[in-house]
């Protein structure tokens, strides 16, 4: 996810540096802090910050320009704050139409239900008691699917992590070089396991475990990632570049794990 989503200074930098870009190369620090929302001084901070950072260079008094450095880094941040957006208008807003919710007790139609997400899935809640909130169009018992419309407020979710396991390869030992208490600890406390790769199916198999998925497990473990969920992936040294890979281009955080001899 972009920074500039996740905290405050990094968002006022990166509107400051888009302002400079904008105005470049007389700008007045006045008038961007009139267009940003803050003081002046501040804006001279981050400015001083950024010429600093070889984001932006002085070229004299009240003249700046936004270097290559810069350039690329305001790409990044745009690029992760539009894959953000994209997945709010594509897979969150469009499908909270009308959408189907696991019920967690028994809920009549016409009630009004509390959603959350929940290992990926969502779930409805008789009452009103949490920031999202729709009514349901049918009647349901615990544990059936419910029908919710109406949607209201922000559906609370934390993205899951995922933790890379890495098999070694055959001839270097491969499964057999895992250990096996190590790798089943791991396994037994995460709802979804995935496995890339020979190796890491045979790793898994010798802890009595079956992956849910065998392919495709870097796009996986990105939606499930996505949706709250904790994964972990199993993948042989060959397949790991492959299931990174996708993370990134997903901006889904993992931990990569060398399991030879642990």
């Amino acid at each position: 996810m972009s920074k500039a989503l996740e905290d405050k200074r990094t968002a006022t930098r990166l509107r400051v540096l888009v302002e400079i870009a904008d105005r470049q190369p007389a700008v007045s620090q006045g008038e961007i802090a009139d267009a940003v929302g803050v003081t002046s001084q501040a804006v001279s901070e981050y400015i001083r910050d950024l010429v600093d950072d070889g984001f932006v260079e002085k070229e004299g008094r009240s003249r700046y320009r936004v270097t290559k450095e810069g350039v690329d880094w305001l790409f990044r941040e745009v690029k992760a704050i539009r894959r953000f957006t994209d997945h709010v208008t594509e897979d969150v807003l469009q499908s909270v139409q009308e959408d189907a919710a696991l019920a967690t007790d028994r809920i009549e139609a016409g009630e009004t239900v509390t959603l959350s997400l929940r290992e990926g899935l969502l779930h409805a809640t008789p009452g009103d008691a949490g920031p999202a909130t729709g009514t349901a169009t049918t009647s349901a018992e615990a544990g059936a699917d419910v029908s919710v419309t109406g949607f209201e407020g922000v559906i609370e979710m934390s993205p899951g992590s995922v933790a890379i396991y890495q098999v070694p390869r055959a001839r270097n030992g491969g499964s057999r070089a895992v250990g096996t208490d190590a790798l089943g600890a791991v396994v037994d406390t995460t709802g979804l396991v995935v496995a890339a790769g020979v190796e890491a199916v045979a790793a898994l198999r010798r802890i009595d475990a079956e992956p849910a998925v065998r392919v495709a497990a870097g796009a996986v473990a990105a939606e499930a990632a996505t949706k709250g969920q904790d994964v972990v992936v199993v993948a042989s040294v060959d397949e790991v570049g492959r299931v990174t890979d996708t993370l990134r281009d997903r901006d889904v955080t993992y931990e990569l794990v060398d399991t030879a001899g642990s």
